[in-house]
């Protein structure tokens, strides 16, 4: 039988099995062995094999049958187990139950004690607070401070602490009883405040940001805490500027300090806004100071230089500072440093501008012609010379004095270059330093300057003298140099139209550009709160089904639309900056105004769906709030009192109407509002409006 289990080894063949079956049994081989092939003995072992195999069957299947039984009592026996765990588990579940609402009921008795105890002890702790400050007052009252909280250098926190809340006591006092005392009090008040200072200072000298941060927090509640600041601030910048470059080295102080600032007080932003406000208003004010004035009426070319680079190095100073916390409006505050330090400077900077260009390039000009000895002539120019010059050309009759130029003619690239090159850093400095809204018009003054130097008074003038020079038509040997001045002249103008395209286009058509890319932006934004409306607003919002089971405050809808219009005006300040932040945000809040508006105006209200419109309006103003802008809140403000047309008695339409807000606006206005009133008809309150 062990042969015969060999036998059915995996994988099976049955074509396998029954050659390995025949190869071991004598003589059955295909091709006898060792021994011929015996067809009878290889069907005998065939039928004893097919017999032993009946026999493995019958013992397999008794095998099988045994194991089906046996599986089945343990499926019965783990089944009962199971109903037994389960009716286990509903006891103890119900235990559980039960044990959880014990525990509810001690957790709410203990909480219940716990307020007890609280009620009693608070007043207790105050008691005993208010006897330990009357003891330490009693000392102040005596004169004599024996406690050894005002004697022991280790105890200033316990000791400010307690003078602290002296100090408020005693100012309530009344002060022909009390003078003494509160004086004294007063000293040690300042005394223990001064000591703080001090060793705060020593704290930071030492570098110890530890106690820094200690001391810090008990000058907190004391008034020199903003002398504590100051101290800090002035001690920060020592040894700071040891180079000449003063902004250099404010970043790489600005960059030290901040995370000092945060290890130290409690409010950094507030510390390293007045550390920033410290620096402009001091070290970098008398720098640029220090810089112009020295130059203002000396050397007008040095000092627009001047005022070029401290600008642009004092604004690129001001971008990299915007990595600080500095508060909620740090674009805004560092725009107010920048100009409290330069608006002197740049009100009075294309004045300075205009006649520096004037002067210089007259300079240039007169230069040049002193160079080739020659004297300007005043020669006409206009429509009567272009006249004599045409009816000189085809007669033979004398106009005037025919000039001899000795084939000069008169022209400069090296002046135009000059002249080019002054105009090209104006534009720079033009670009730079001009108000945003003021840009076009600086520019097209210092435009017309260079028309004036350039085409007036240089190529004009030019082609004057070349005109004069021309000789009349029976001189012989005529020169006819006049075409190369037009050839010079045509060379300098192409050089004149590209400086034009180059430097003026650019800065006028960016304040276009500007202009149209902020209206594109304002159109994107209100188009995308007009579809959050569209797709969040349902009419059910104003006319629920439930009237007395509405729990929202505002609906989704609004919600969704403020989230979106703050996120906007937040980004709209950290873009830009000065004028063009009110510009920009009253456009889109009377946008904002006029889209709610007409939104409001597609529904109808029912009793509580106008409540909920008056809400709604109320968050909308509350997010308006954010814009800054009068206009726009008035406009909100104006728009929620008509909401109220919506929910009021009819009765008293009238005295709502005749209210400060409603009073001036067009009576149609007031009746469409009241039409969106589902009891407009049956309430019949047109009436109120005849």
């Amino acid at each position: 039988m062990a042969t015969t289990a060999q036998l059915f080894e995996e994988p099976f063949d049955a074509d396998e099995y029954i050659e390995r079956l025949a190869w071991r049994t004598p003589g059955g081989g295909s091709k006898g062995g060792a021994e011929a092939f015996d067809p009878k003995r290889l069907l005998e072992e065939f039928e004893n094999h097919i017999e032993e195999l009946k026999q493995l069957d019958e013992k397999i299947q008794r095998r099988v049958e045994k194991l089906e039984h046996q599986c089945q009592r343990e499926a019965k026996e783990f089944a009962h187990k199971v109903q037994d765990l389960y009716r286990s588990n509903q006891v103890a579940f119900q235990h559980f139950q039960e044990l959880d609402e014990h525990i509810s009921y001690v957790a709410t008795k203990v909480c219940h004690l716990g307020d007890q105890l609280e009620g009693v002890n608070t007043p207790r702790q105050r008691a005993v607070e208010a006897q330990r400050l009357m003891t330490y007052f009693n000392e102040f009252l005596d004169g004599d401070l024996r406690s050894d909280v005002f004697n022991n250098p280790d105890k200033i926190k316990e000791a400010a602490d307690i003078i602290q809340k002296l100090h408020l006591i005693a100012q309530e006092l009344p002060f022909d009883r009390f003078a003494d005392v509160k004086a004294k009090i007063a000293s040690k008040y300042h005394d223990l405040e001064r000591q703080l200072i001090q060793e705060f200072t020593a704290a930071q000298r030492r570098g110890e940001i530890g106690r820094m941060r200690e001391v810090a927090a008990v000058l907190l509640h004391f008034k020199g805490y903003a002398h504590c600041v100051d101290v800090y601030i002035r001690q920060c910048q020592e040894g700071a500027y040891l180079r000449n470059d003063v902004f250099e080295d404010t970043a790489i102080l600005c960059q030290r300090v901040n995370k000092q600032v945060g290890e130290v007080f409690s409010s950094p932003e507030t510390v390293m806004a007045k550390l920033i406000q410290n620096i402009f208003e001091n070290k970098l004010q008398s720098h640029v100071k220090d810089k112009l004035d020295g130059t203002r009426q000396s050397d007008v070319e040095q000092y627009l230089k001047n005022l070029y680079d401290l600008y642009t190095r004092t604004t690129a100073l001001a971008t990299k500072l915007t990595e600080f916390n500095l508060g909620s409006d740090k674009h805004t505050f560092l725009s107010k440093l920048i100009k409290s330090i330069f608006s002197t400077y740049l009100e009075s900077y294309i004045d300075m501008e205009k006649e520096y260009l004037r002067s210089r390039g007259a300079m240039i000009l007169q230069r040049y012609y002193d160079s080739k000895n020659h004297q300007k002539r005043s020669i006409g120019t206009g429509s009567i010379q272009e006249l004599k010059e045409r009816i000189r050309q085809r007669t033979n009759l004398s106009l005037g004095p025919v000039i001899d130029t000795h084939g000069e003619t008169f022209l400069s690239p090296e002046l135009v270059v000059n002249l080019l090159q002054e105009t090209r850093h104006a534009f720079e400095r033009c670009h730079r330093l001009s108000d945003p809204s003021d840009l076009p018009k600086n520019a097209f003054s210092i435009f017309l300057l260079l028309v004036e130097h350039l085409c007036v008074e240089h190529i004009d003038y030019a082609l004057e003298i070349g005109l004069s020079a021309i000789p009349s038509s029976d001189a012989k040997n005529a020169n006819l140099y006049f075409l190369d001045v037009v050839q010079q002249a045509n060379s300098i103008f192409h050089l004149f139209d590209k400086q034009f395209h180059d430097q003026l286009m650019p800065l006028i058509s960016a304040c276009t550009r500007r202009k149209r890319a902020s209206n594109e932006t304002i159109n994107c934004m209100v188009g995308q709160m007009k579809h959050i409306l569209a797709t969040e607003q349902k009419k059910t919002d104003f006319r629920p089904e439930d009237e007395n089971n509405v729990m929202i405050q505002y609906t989704t809808a609004c919600s969704k639309v403020c989230v979106y219009v703050s996120r906007q005006v937040e980004h709209v300040r950290k873009s830009m900056d000065g004028k063009n932040v009110d510009t920009v945000l009253t456009e889109l809040g009377v946008r904002f105004h006029r889209l709610i508006h007409e939104h409001l105006q597609q529904y109808s209200y029912s009793s509580m769906g106008g409540m909920l419109a008056i809400c709604d309006v109320a968050e909308y103003r509350r997010c308006a709030k954010d814009f800054r802008v009068p206009l726009v809140l008035q406009l909100f403000d104006t728009l929620h009192a008509l909401c109220n047309l919506l929910v009021v008695a009819p009765d008293n339409l009238k005295q709502v109407c005749s209210g400060e807000q409603l009073t001036n606006l067009d009576r149609n206005l007031l009746h469409a509002f009241v039409q969106l009133r589902v009891d407009y008809r049956s309430a019949r309150l047109g009436r109120h409006f005849s």
